[in-house]
């Protein structure tokens, strides 16, 4: 096969084997050492090559690679031509070094971290003498605003010139009544205020001190009478609630004596003369006794300054006009319910209506709903007319228009009208009624609980008129008093005949209409035009005057006091705040804050504020306005929130004292407004009230944020738990005084208690948990100060009508473009309201808080929309408030919503009606989304 393939071989490349024979000869006769050193020459030739190729590839990549790439080609070159022990030499020598640069690594990162420390040091110090720095010159600028306002109050002062009064003395000095010699029948029928009182026992700082016979002690009435014991009893213990009342007769203004419901049946008091109709069963009683009350003590032969009290109770009959046997009883005051036209000295004795309530306490439970508008009958009247035989002329025009009267009313009530009338003219007497009246009046009918019954479904209650020579009867006083507390508008036929009561203080039109007897005709049609909404508001006012003048032995005493000193123009006495304990022993040390990030207006310390009423306000020229609206007139409070505002000009002419005008009356943008409140008032603070229980971190946290708050007089933290805060508690420290008061229980009524530590007029409610910034406070107050007698606020809520039953109310959090409640949780008011929620308002609310632990906001809501009918004031967008970290908070619960469904339909049974009212729009600041130019900053940036 061999053969074979060289010869095929041979044969097929015979061109090419000529010439191989040669260069293999050639070959042979080559040394072997030339041809190892040309193999070498060309091997490295190539490492050399590709050696320098690679040099200049890095260093044109990375210039700091080349001594590395450099020093492993050259090492590898090295160890390549090196010996095995040269090679672990070298190797030992390369971890040395390795381990020393190592060693020096390592101190360089050391140092390196050394010097970061350092740094961080240096900024933690620079950060402190920043924020210190800051703190300087925040009580620096406290200081220069200091100055400022001790400049400006100077200024003030000299310009003002007045010193500080000292109290008048009284004219003259405390002592006992001399006696006078008793006063002609004449001139004591003509007696009134100038002539018969003696002003200069009634000081205007005297307080209006009153002296009280002990009807026990000093019986002013004859043998077989007695002051009926139920009044003698009530009396003493309803004036010892009286802050007027006093034991030193030496200081007494006026004296008070009790004469009835003592009389047997039909005996009055008339002006100067005490009466005793002639009755069979009644000829051996002497009645009330001059002797008697020449013997009184104090009397000084003429009466001077002495009020006799005849009140009616149980029997109504009125006694009046059929003067038998007369007493003389000087220039003493008549306070009773039945006068006579000839008689009754307008302006000095004193109308009152009869006591038919209980002693006192929360009387809600009388009345009627006052919804709604419309009742059954668009007017009742139960009566009979009556008149007991005697030998006086029978008026016959005054019979004949009563009997045209009760044709007219019946013909109407029979008449073709979708109108519902119920009229009786002939029924029951009342058991209230034991004797004929003595003149010809309308008795009353049925029991009180039948008049009341058809009182409550009635829209009108007509009330007749006694004889015209009669101003006012008992019987026309308890009808009057029953539709009041129904709610049935009271409608008086002959009303330009009679007076009513306290008619010196109370605008009757508010709350009845008065017509004359010749309108009989156009009743109908009068009642008819009436709308609704003046019915409920008429409904209202006289539920407001029963309430507060007629519906309790309290109310009525009380009345009569407080008209008596209104009309000597006597201030009534301060009210009384809470006295504030503390719920530390001594004093806590409060901790330094961290200063704010942004001031939205002046930093100013607490401003002496001047809370008291007394004897600083000697006129009040809202006299009026206190008996028939908001609030009452039995007490003088610090400020009101109904203080009339100074024209614009006043600031700056003669009665700028207090005013801060933006750039000092030219105005300006967010820089001038910053600089000061402006407004229509004096320069004001608030003080924040913070309810607490057991949140101690949550609490000092919510604290620590007020730090720099411009325009914070105080903060009062109520501790409404009854565990002490603990002693290594830290409080924060925030500029201002913090009052931390002890709650007497745990209520949550606490909020709105009138503590004495709270001594200015705006009161921000605040919970422990709630985030506000401080521009947001300060919108709010400076909102709060253009609506003083509102609430204004954050969270809004709003009631809603449930249509499932459509009776009831529910109470409703879900986003609403109208709401009618601000949540107090955040919210300002008026101190003033604070007296009201814990004097004035139905402790039946009071109680129902209690025992939800809950809805007191709302509560509040319903008080001011009551007082006001406005609803309140939202501001900015907050809706609710985030606390994190915060533990889980009682809103969250289902039941505290269902609490205040119940809440809500509860007060409206209370107040009888729903006095929220609705409002569609909140508040922002004026140049909110204002495109201004860049050279000015807008009021708030945010809000």
């Amino acid at each position: 096969m061999t053969f074979n393939n060289s010869a095929g071989y041979s044969a097929v490349g015979a061109g090419g084997a000529a010439s191989a024979p040669g260069l293999w000869k050639r070959l042979k006769h080559v040394k072997i050492y030339r041809v190892v050193f040309i193999v070498s020459f060309v091997l490295i030739s190539v490492a050399l090559i590709t050696h320098l190729y690679v040099v200049n590839v890095e260093s044109e990549e990375n210039g700091k690679n080349v001594y590395k790439s450099r020093s492993q080609l050259e090492a590898f070159e090295d160890f390549s031509s090196l010996k095995a022990a040269d090679l672990k030499l070298r190797i030992d020598e390369m971890m040395r070094i390795k381990g020393t640069v190592s060693v020096e690594l390592r101190e360089l990162e050391s140092r390196r971290q050394k010097l970061q420390f350092d740094i961080s040091s240096y900024n933690q110090r620079i950060d402190e003498l920043k924020q210190e720095m800051s703190r300087q010159q925040t009580e620096l600028d406290r200081l220069k605003i200091s100055v400022e306002q001790a400049q400006v109050a100077q200024q003030e002062a000299v310009l003002r010139n007045t010193p500080e009064l000292a109290l008048p003395k009284p004219l003259f000095p405390a002592q006992l009544p001399p006696t006078m010699p008793p006063l002609d029948a004449n001139e004591a029928s003509r007696c009134q205020m100038s002539t018969c009182f003696d002003h200069s026992r009634c000081s205007l700082t005297s307080g209006f001190p009153i002296y009280l016979y002990d009807p026990d002690q000093y019986p002013v009435v004859g043998t077989g009478f007695d002051v009926d014991g139920f009044l003698k009893t009530t009396i003493k213990q309803t004036l010892g609630y009286n802050t007027h009342l006093t034991d030193d007769p030496k200081a007494a203004c006026i004296f008070l004596v009790l004469t009835g419901e003592s009389l047997p049946e039909h005996e009055t008091v008339r002006n100067n003369r005490y009466t005793l109709p002639v009755v069979p069963e009644l000829r051996n009683v002497t009645g009330l006794s001059a002797a008697k009350l020449q013997k009184l003590p104090y009397w000084g032969g003429d009466g001077r300054n002495h009020i006799l009290l005849n009140f009616a109770r149980r029997d109504l009959t009125p006694t009046s006009g059929l003067a038998v046997k007369t007493v003389d009883t000087g220039r003493a005051m008549i306070v009773q319910s039945t006068f006579e036209a000839s008689q009754f000295r307008r302006g000095f004795d004193l109308l009152i209506p009869p006591i038919l309530g209980p002693p006192g306490g929360d009387v809600w439970q009388e009345c009627a709903p006052m919804l709604p508008a419309r009742r059954k009958y668009l007017m009742s009247f139960q009566g009979e007319l009556k008149v007991q035989n005697t030998s006086k002329s029978i008026d016959r025009e005054a019979e004949a228009l009563d009997d045209f009267i009760v044709e007219h009313l019946t013909e109407m009530a029979s008449g073709r009208t979708q109108d519902k009338f119920l009229l009786q003219f002939q029924c029951i007497p009342a058991t209230e009624q034991k004797f004929l009246s003595p003149f010809r009046d309308w008795s009353l009918c049925g029991t009180d609980s039948s008049r009341r019954s058809v009182l409550k479904e009635s829209t009108f209650a007509l009330i007749l008129a006694p004889e015209r020579h009669i101003v006012s009867s008992t019987y026309l006083q308890a009808r009057l008093y029953e539709a009041l507390r129904s709610g049935a508008i009271p409608v008086i036929l002959g009303g330009d005949q009679v007076h009513l009561p306290y008619a010196e203080t109370l605008d009757w039109r508010r709350a009845m209409i008065l017509l004359p007897r010749a309108r009989i005709t156009e009743l109908h049609f009068l009642l008819r035009a009436v709308p609704d909404t003046d019915l409920l508001f008429m409904r209202r006012q006289g539920r407001l005057f029963w309430e507060r003048y007629f519906s309790s032995v309290q109310a009525t005493v009380d009345t009569i006091v407080t008209s008596l000193r209104d009309r000597l123009g006597i201030p009534p006495r301060p009210i009384q705040n809470i006295v504030a304990q503390s719920v530390f022993n001594g004093t806590f040390v409060p901790l330094k804050s961290d200063p704010p990030k942004n001031l939205w207006g002046p930093i100013e310390p607490p401003i002496r504020v001047q809370l008291s009423g007394g004897t600083t306000q000697p006129l009040l020229v809202q006299s009026r306005e206190a008996w028939n609206d908001w609030g009452d007139p039995f007490f003088l409070y610090p400020q009101l929130p109904f203080d009339p505002v100074l024209p614009s000009d006043a600031k700056f002419i003669g009665s700028h004292m207090g005013f801060r005008p933006i750039g000092h009356g030219v105005g300006g943008a967010g820089k001038e407004f910053g600089e000061a409140l402006g407004g229509n008032h004096p320069r004001e603070q608030f003080t924040i009230v913070m309810l607490t229980y057991e949140r101690e971190q949550v609490l000092m946290d919510s604290l620590g944020r007020l730090y720099g708050l411009p325009y914070l007089h105080k903060v009062v933290v109520v501790w409404n738990s009854p565990k002490p805060p603990l002693e290594d508690l830290r409080w924060p420290d925030i500029g201002v005084p913090v009052s931390v008061v002890r709650a007497p229980r745990n209520s949550l009524n606490n909020r709105f208690l009138p503590f004495d530590v709270i001594e200015t007029e705006a009161v921000l409610s605040i919970d422990d948990d709630a985030h506000l910034r401080h521009d947001e406070i300060l919108f709010g107050f400076r909102v709060w100060r253009e609506h003083r007698d509102r609430i204004v606020g954050f969270p809004g809520r709003f009631h809603a009508w449930d249509v499932n039953s459509n009776s009831a109310w529910n109470y409703n959090s879900n986003y609403t473009c109208e709401l009618s409640m601000v949540l107090t949780g955040a919210a300002f008011v008026h101190k003033y309201y604070t007296y009201l929620y814990t004097y004035w308002m139905p402790q039946a609310i009071r109680d129902k808080v209690d025992e939800y632990m809950n809805c007191e906001d709302i509560a509040m809501n319903f008080l001011v929309s009551h007082v006001t009918r406005q609803p309140p004031v939202k501001v900015t967008s907050r809706w609710t408030f985030r606390c994190p970290g915060c533990p889980v908070s009682l809103s969250e619960d289902d039941t505290h919503f269902q609490e205040r469904h119940k809440c809500i339909n509860f007060f409206t049974r209370v107040f009888g009606y729903t006095p929220l009212l609705n409002t569609q729009y909140r508040a922002d600041s004026i140049l909110f989304k204002t495109r201004i130019p860049h050279d000015k900053q807008k009021c708030f940036k945010f809000i």
